[in-house]
């Protein structure tokens, strides 16, 4: 316990310069009792950030929530509106881009708590912002492995692999129902509970408390919200790797057998350029889900399980800032790369400077790239 109080003088003390004279203020000032109440005790005995530390996840907060409602609400308008565009596969697409525009809508909340300093919102605040992220954050998780998914199926399987429309709509219901008990039990205290965490600026499922109900629950939680779609994710899209260079090898060892060169001397060069395209997306897509929500499970595991002395405010506040910036990312990867969609955007707001060749200009050999092509512009 000395060790500690050592601790947290130390850290008043550097930031001793950026604060009034009439002493430290601490995490919790001027908190009433209900708020105190939803505020793990594991915070309580935090200093206050500097003021400059809110403003610039304020800041940030502002960049990506205009980054990501501006690209995600593109997103929406234009596959909505677009009838060539209402595929089952980009039906996955809408989805994923509706659960990112939930994910940074929240945001003015965050914003409003640091221009305020701390638990401004309350406990509503708190409770609504919680809610948006949880539903955002795990249907966003299994909506991509139901991405990968379609696009492994169509290229495994590309004569009969193809996503029904009512198959599409069944997988995405099946997503917001997922969802929803992870969502309504810590919201009615049922299970877990939503809490303020890091600055008491953002909330989320209680992962501090130090019982066997919480434990259990992040446990799960984390299991079920990142291990489960994570290896849906990588299994699929491993698979279409595999497939890719199969087919590649296959190509090799067929022109040995005709003492040629390449098979692709009569096929249309946008072919091999589709299928690096779908092994770079494939990688992409890992990678992001990867490094957005493995911050955050690990300082999870660490809250109930490990030592929590490790997570301080400041700490906390990374896997939450790398949570919302694969909401800004996700339309590039998923949509902005998408063919149709860019020559959409072309053709309505020219303006733009978009510069996509149209589908009719391609002539030749497009039967050969049908099997790869589909799944690189889902």
């Amino acid at each position: 316990m000395e060790n500690e109080t050592q601790n947290y003088n130390a850290y008043g003390a550097y930031f001793a310069p950026l604060r009034s004279s009439d002493g430290v203020k601490m995490l919790v000032d001027g908190l009433d009792s209900a708020d105190l109440a939803v505020v793990p005790e594991h915070w309580l005995s935090y200093p206050a950030p500097p003021a400059s530390a809110h403003t610039a996840l304020a800041l940030l907060y502002c960049f990506f929530t205009a980054a990501a409602l501006i690209g995600n609400g593109l997103v929406i308008f234009v596959f909505a509106t677009t009838k060539s565009l209402r595929t089952s596969s980009n039906l996955l697409i809408l989805n994923l881009a509706i659960f990112d525009f939930i994910m940074m809508a929240k945001a003015p909340l965050f914003i409003y708590n640091s221009a305020m300093r701390g638990f401004a919102t309350g406990a509503l605040g708190c409770q609504i912002f919680a809610v948006m992220g949880s539903y955002s954050g795990i249907g966003a998780s299994m909506t991509n492995a139901c991405i990968a998914y379609d696009r492994h199926s169509t290229i495994t399987r590309p004569l009969d692999g193809r996503l029904s429309r009512g198959k599409a709509l069944l997988m995405i219901a099946c997503v917001w129902i997922y969802a929803t008990p992870w969502c309504l039990m810590p919201l009615f205290n049922v299970w877990g509970r939503f809490v303020p965490e890091g600055y008491l600026t953002s909330c989320s499922f209680d992962y501090l408390t130090n019982t066997f109900d919480t434990k259990l629950f992040v446990g799960c939680i984390f299991i079920c919200s990142y291990l489960f779609p994570m290896g849906f994710i990588v299994y699929f899209y491993s698979g279409i790797v595999k497939q890719v260079f199969a087919h590649e090898a296959a190509l090799r060892e067929q022109a040995k057998k005709m003492n040629v060169e390449s098979l692709r001397s009569n096929q249309n060069a946008s072919a091999e350029s589709a299928e690096i395209r779908i092994a770079k997306a494939a990688l992409t897509v890992c990678f992001l889900y990867v490094a957005s929500w493995t911050p955050y499970g690990v300082m999870s595991l660490i809250g109930a399980f490990g030592d929590q002395q490790l997570l301080t405010p400041g700490v906390t506040m990374i896997p939450a800032v790398a949570c919302k910036a694969v909401a800004c990312i996700d339309p590039w990867v998923y949509a902005i790369s998408h063919p149709k969609y860019r020559q959409e955007l072309q053709r309505r707001m020219p303006w733009l400077q978009i510069r996509e060749p149209d589908d009719n200009a391609s002539t030749g050999t497009n039967n050969t790239t049908n099997s790869t092509a589909p799944a690189a512009t889902a």
